[in-house]
């Protein structure tokens, strides 16, 4: 972040410690979104080094939080205006940069490996499948039965499950597994862990992006029109 005026580096941690937490933000008008005002998540701000009017800090904060917004209205209450300079994300949930990276060459090393010897061990490291991008999300592991109804965009019953993780609440966003750990949808929880456990019947889960292509488990169920509406049943 480049300041526009010079500030103490004490008044600096005071006005960096006050946007920790909920904050409300307007996006910029370079934006792909509506611009009105959302209320995101700041979990840590921390300052690294400063030289001069360039002030160089790590942030954590939710998705879809504008950085150059944020530095533009720390400018602002810092009275001197700032705006971003460089950004740089080190993190996108469980993805880390010194852990996932790779260079293009990386890529094209691990593709002629594979391609003129054979050899997957390097194109499996450099391209890694899309659940190790869905670790940090709950999940729900559903019967084999029931994999092909939701390719088809059935809402998850509970019959269908097998096993749930702990601590998933109605509104959550969740991942519906396989038995075998592959990704079948990611889905809103229309009840808690709990009531999963508990009920033996009811709509557990909406899928709200199917993943898995249809036909890749064998159909089990047959559609049924209700009214305007069709339903899966096994």
């Amino acid at each position: 972040m480049k300041l526009h005026g010079d500030v103490p580096r004490e008044k600096l941690e005071e006005v960096f410690s006050e946007f920790v937490g909920k904050i409300y933000q307007k996006p910029p008008l370079r934006s792909s979104v509506k611009r009105v005002v959302r209320v995101k998540t700041i979990y840590y701000l921390k300052i690294l080094e400063v030289s001069g009017r360039y002030v160089l800090f790590r942030v954590g904060c939710e998705a879809g939080t504008y950085i150059r917004k944020l530095c533009h209205d720390i400018g602002e209450v810092l009275g001197v205006g700032a705006h971003m300079k460089e950004l740089r994300r080190t993190r996108v949930g469980p993805l880390k940069e010194d852990e996932t990276l790779v260079t293009l060459h990386d890529v094209l090393d691990a593709y002629k490996f594979w391609i003129e010897e054979g050899d997957e061990r390097w194109i499996r490291k450099v391209i890694m499948p899309m659940e190790r991008a869905i670790e940090h999300i709950p999940k729900v592991v559903i019967r084999d039965t029931a994999v092909d109804a939701i390719c088809n965009g059935a809402t998850l019953a509970v019959p269908g499950i097998l096993r749930i993780e702990t601590g998933i609440k109605r509104g959550d966003l969740v991942a519906i597994m396989t038995q075998k750990g592959e990704l079948v949808a990611l889905g809103k929880a229309l009840m808690t862990s709990e009531e999963m456990y508990e009920r033996e019947r009811g709509l557990a889960v909406k899928p709200v992006r199917v993943i898995m292509e249809r036909g890749t488990y064998p159909p089990v169920w047959k559609r049924r029109k209700i009214g305007k509406e069709y339903r899966f049943q096994t």
